[in-house]
């Protein structure tokens, strides 16, 4: 399995599909870095040479902000919302919908079960 920004890409997977496993990497993304590197989109990754996967791992590195880099740029966006008070950083605080969604009868996967409630498992 090759690895690329730390994560290691599925070999019996396009290309395409296989890089969407990286944080950041979106399949519109993907098929931007393919091109770049001048690989076919729909090229497994088992079927790539040494070179191809260096090509697309020096793009990636050089041109985009991706797992680590990323997840810690998101973070520090919402610790700065939360502590402006602003009332994005409220909801966030809150674990409420951030985004102007209803909460009045949705919103159960912020929220958590609901309290009080006796439902049984299911077997």
């Amino acid at each position: 399995m090759p690895k690329i920004a730390g994560v290691d890409i599925p070999e019996n997977k396009p290309a395409e599909i296989a890089l969407t496993y990286i944080y950041g990497i979106g399949r519109t993304l993907a098929q931007k870095v393919l091109t770049k590197a001048g690989v076919d989109w729909f090229k497994k990754i088992k079927d790539l040479t040494e070179e191809e996967i260096n090509r697309i791992r020096q793009i990636i590195e050089r041109e985009y902000k991706v797992e680590g880099d990323l997840r810690k740029e998101v973070r520090q966006n919402i610790q700065r919302l939360i502590s402006i008070g602003c009332y994005r950083g409220l909801r966030h605080k809150m674990g409420l919908p951030v985004r102007g969604q209803r909460t009045r009868s949705n919103a159960r996967t912020w929220k958590g079960p609901r309290p009080g409630s006796l439902r049984r498992k299911k077997k």
